[in-house]
C-alpha cells in the first residue's frame, strides 16, 4: 500500500509541476513585458528615446514579449493534448476488444498499453503500470484525467469510471464512447479547417490595412506637406480680397502617430481575433497577436522610418 501511495503522489506531483511551468512562463513573460514597459515610460518621462525608440516602440515589444511566449506556449500544450484526444477512440477501441475475451478493464488497459499510440503512448503505458502496483482502473482513469486536462479525455474518462462501478458489459460502453469521441474529434477537425479560411481573412485584412497607410505615407501626405509650404510661401491674396487658405503641416506628425496607434491596436485586436475564430481560445489569438505586433513593427520602421 505504502509504494501505491508514492507512486500516485508522484503522479500528482507531475501534474502539479505542468502547472508550475506555466505559472513560470507567465511569470517571465509578465515580467519581460513590464521590464519594457518601465523602459519606455522613463525615456517618456526624460524626453529621450533609449536605443532610439519611441514610446509606442517599447509599448508593441512589451505585447509581443508577453503574447508571444505565453500564447505560444499555450498553444503547444493544446497540440500535445489534441493529438492525445486523437488516438483515444484507438485505444478504447482496444481496451474493449480486450474486454471481450473476458478480461476485467484492468486487464484489459494492461493489455491495449502495449499498442502504439503516438503521444498517447506513455500516458498508458503510466496507466498500466499503476494497475500493475495495485491502483484500481477507475483511479487510473481519474489520474489520467487530471494530468491530461481535457473535456473530451474527462468526460470519456467518467463515463467509463460510473459503467465500470455500475457493473454490465464495459466493453458496450467503450466502443459507444469511441465512436463518440471519434465523431466530435472530426467535427472539430472540420470546423478548424473551415474556421481557418477566415483566420486568413483577418491576416489579408490587415495586410490592407498596412498597404493603406503605406499608399497614405507614400503619395498623400507627401502631397499635403508640399501643398502647405507653398500656401505658407505664398504672400498673395485670393480673388475678392480673402486671405490665403494654409495647412497646418506641423499637424502631419501627430497623424503619422495615430497611423502607429492604429497599427498597434490592430495587431492586438486582429491577432486575438483570429485565434479566437480558429480555435476559440484567447490565449492562441496572443501568438497571432505578437506576429501582428512585430510585422507592423517592421513595417513602420523599415518601410515608413518611423
Amino acid at each position: 500500500m505504502n509504494v501505491n501511495a508514492t507512486h500516485i503522489v508522484d503522479v500528482k506531483k507531475l501534474s502539479s509541476a505542468k502547472k508550475n511551468i506555466e505559472k513560470q512562463v507567465t511569470a517571465v513573460s509578465a515580467m519581460a513585458m513590464a521590464l519594457l514597459l518601465l523602459v519606455g515610460i522613463v525615456g517618456l518621462l526624460n524626453n529621450k528615446q533609449y536605443f532610439g525608440m519611441s514610446i509606442l516602440d517599447w509599448i508593441v515589444l512589451a505585447l509581443a514579449a508577453f503574447m508571444g511566449p505565453y500564447g505560444s506556449y499555450s498553444s503547444i500544450q493544446v497540440r500535445k493534448i489534441r493529438q492525445i484526444e486523437d488516438r483515444v477512440p484507438d485505444f478504447l477501441r482496444d481496451v474493449a476488444e480486450a474486454g471481450r475475451f473476458g478480461m476485467t478493464l484492468a486487464e484489459s488497459v494492461v493489455v491495449a498499453s502495449a499498442g502504439k499510440y503516438g503521444k498517447l503512448t506513455p500516458e498508458i503505458r503510466r496507466m498500466a503500470s499503476q494497475i500493475d502496483w495495485g491502483v484500481p482502473a477507475t483511479e487510473a482513469f481519474r489520474l489520467f484525467v487530471e494530468r491530461m486536462n481535457s473535456p473530451l479525455v474527462t468526460r470519456i474518462s467518467n463515463i467509463i469510471i460510473k459503467a465500470s462501478d455500475a457493473g454490465g458489459a464495459v466493453s458496450d460502453v467503450l466502443n459507444m464512447v469511441a465512436h463518440d469521441a471519434r465523431e466530435r474529434i472530426l467535427n472539430r477537425k472540420e470546423r478548424g479547417i473551415a474556421m481557418s479560411t477566415y483566420m486568413v481573412v483577418i491576416y489579408i485584412a490587415f495586410a490592407v490595412f498596412l498597404a493603406t497607410i503605406f499608399i497614405l505615407e507614400a503619395t498623400f501626405i507627401p502631397q499635403i506637406e508640399k501643398a502647405g509650404s507653398q500656401l505658407q510661401n505664398s504672400t498673395g491674396v485670393l480673388a475678392g480680397g480673402g486671405a490665403v487658405t494654409t495647412i497646418n503641416v506641423l499637424a502631419i506628425g501627430p497623424v503619422v502617430t495615430a497611423f502607429y496607434i492604429a497599427v498597434i491596436v490592430h495587431a492586438a485586436g486582429d491577432g486575438i481575433m483570429a485565434g479566437v475564430i480558429q480555435d476559440g481560445r484567447i490565449s492562441n489569438g496572443m501568438r497571432h497577436s505578437a506576429l501582428m505586433l512585430v510585422i507592423g513593427f517592421i513595417f513602420m520602421h523599415i518601410l515608413l522610418g518611423v
